[in-house]
Formats: structure tokens, C-alpha cells, sequence
């Protein structure tokens, strides 16, 4: 049976991180790592670094018509098991909701919620026990967002449907696990929309890449359904539960965020 896995959002950042980290074999030997995103002489020159095969695939995953090439290229694969699918293509755009163009919002739910369900759907019939799915997700997931509205409930639909999906799928030895990182330094930031909002809410400071990466794999091989790297995020996710969003609001102005 030939092993694969499939990384989206992986020519930059905290994807090409985790896929140098799978053909490092952290999750297990793998005969092919399939590497998505829309700049293919990123992805060649990824390539060109893995001694495990890398097949590149050169798509756009807000369009439809990047699925159904995956889905077609899986069903042409003889004996094959997905052992992990990673939806990490993402990107957000800081401002005031009324001033963000439609067209951007309706791109960035496409790519942050659509995406991950269209390849979920394509990847299962093709996993197995033990396979994983990592959906990177995002500490704005916690609490709205104001001037970061569609992204974080964006993130908190990812959240919610990981959470949901490893419920559903755990008794077969499918785990789904929601990666729920700070804002890391990568090409995320190059263009924020609005930057003095990007810079009140990346005041709680950065993550790096690497550590997300060595995180989100060590959480997803141990089956768990929640990984939130950075300790002082894990203390504000156990006060998201239990603060109401009002009091949430007010703690974020004094602390400067909003």
C-alpha cells in the first residue's frame, strides 16, 4: 500500500515546516508527500530539499475545480492510503468589517472553511486507521474578533468541525486535530489590511513556525483533538470558556488588542 500524505498551504511558512518535518518521518515512513499551493517554483524548490518523493500540485483552493483535480488524482492511485491530510492554506485581512472588500471575504471563507471540507470528503475514502488530519486553525478561534470578524469565525468553524469530525471518526482510529497557534512571522502578515489593527492584535506576541510545526504533529501522532502550542494560550482558552464576551471585549481594550 502506498502511504501518502497532503499538505496545503505548503511553498511557505508553517506548511513547509511541517512537510520538511514529514519527510523527516515524524509521522511515519510515507512513500510520497503531495504539496499544495498556487506558486509552483516555491514547491519545485521544496521539492528539490525532501529525499522523500514530493509530488507538487500547483492549485488554487478557492476555485472548485482544484478539488475535483485532487480527487482525481487520488482516484487514480492504485493501493493507496492517505496517512495524513494537513489543511493549513489560509490567509485574513485585519480592518473594519465595512471597509474589507466583499470579494476578499469571500476568499478567505473559502479557502479557510469551504477547502478543508472538500478535501476531507476527497481524503477519507482513502484513509485508514491511524491516518490523521490536522486543520490549523487559530487562537482568534477563541473569542470574536472584532476588525478580524470573518477570520476568526472562520478559524472558530475549523475549530468546531476538527473537534465534531474526531468524535465522529475516533472509534475507527481517525483523529482530527485543531492546531490553534498565535500569529506567526510569515508571509501571513505581508499584506494585513488594515495594519495598526494587525499590530494591536499580534501584541500578544509570535509564535514560531518550527515550534508550531513540532506541536501540531506531537498532538496529532498522540490522537488529541486540541493543540494550542504556547502556554499563555492555553490560559486564555480556559477563560474563553468560562468569560463572558462582553467582560472578553473589555480585558482585550485594556490589554490594548482592540
Amino acid at each position: 500500500m502506498k502511504n501518502i500524505a497532503i499538505v496545503t498551504g505548503a511553498s511557505s511558512g508553517l506548511g513547509r515546516e511541517l512537510t520538511r518535518r514529514l519527510d523527516q518521518g515524524e509521522m511515519g515512513e510515507l512513500d510520497e508527500i503531495w504539496v499544495v499551493a498556487r506558486r509552483a517554483e516555491r514547491l519545485e524548490a521544496l521539492q528539490r530539499t525532501c529525499a522523500t518523493p514530493v509530488r507538487a500540485l500547483c492549485l488554487d483552493l478557492t476555485q472548485q475545480d482544484s478539488f475535483d483535480a485532487i480527487g482525481d488524482a487520488l482516484a487514480q492511485e492504485d493501493d493507496l492510503s492517505v496517512a495524513l491530510l494537513v489543511n493549513n492554506a489560509g490567509f485574513g485581512t485585519f480592518g473594519d468589517f465595512a471597509l474589507q472588500e466583499q470579494q476578499s471575504a469571500g476568499k478567505m471563507m473559502a479557502l479557510l472553511m469551504r477547502a478543508p471540507v472538500e478535501l476531507i470528503y476527497r481524503c477519507l475514502p482513502y484513509m485508514h486507521g491511524g491516518s490523521r488530519i490536522i486543520n490549523i486553525a487559530s487562537v482568534a478561534a477563541f473569542i470574536p474578533q472584532p476588525r478580524l470578524a470573518v477570520y476568526s469565525a472562520s478559524k472558530r468553524f475549523l475549530l468546531d468541525l476538527s473537534r465534531s469530525l474526531d468524535a465522529e471518526l475516533g472509534s475507527v482510529d481517525i483523529h482530527v486535530t485543531a492546531v490553534c497557534p498565535k500569529f506567526m512571522k510569515t508571509e501571513f502578515l505581508d499584506a494585513p489590511g488594515d495594519a495598526a489593527s494587525a499590530q494591536a492584535m499580534t501584541a500578544i506576541g509570535f509564535e514560531k513556525a518550527p515550534d508550531v510545526a513540532d506541536a501540531a504533529l506531537r498532538a496529532s501522532r498522540a490522537g488529541k483533538s486540541l493543540c494550542i502550542p504556547s502556554l499563555d494560550m492555553k490560559a486564555l482558552y480556559a477563560v474563553s470558556r468560562v468569560c463572558p464576551f462582553k467582560l472578553a471585549m473589555r480585558v482585550e481594550k485594556a490589554l490594548g488588542i482592540l
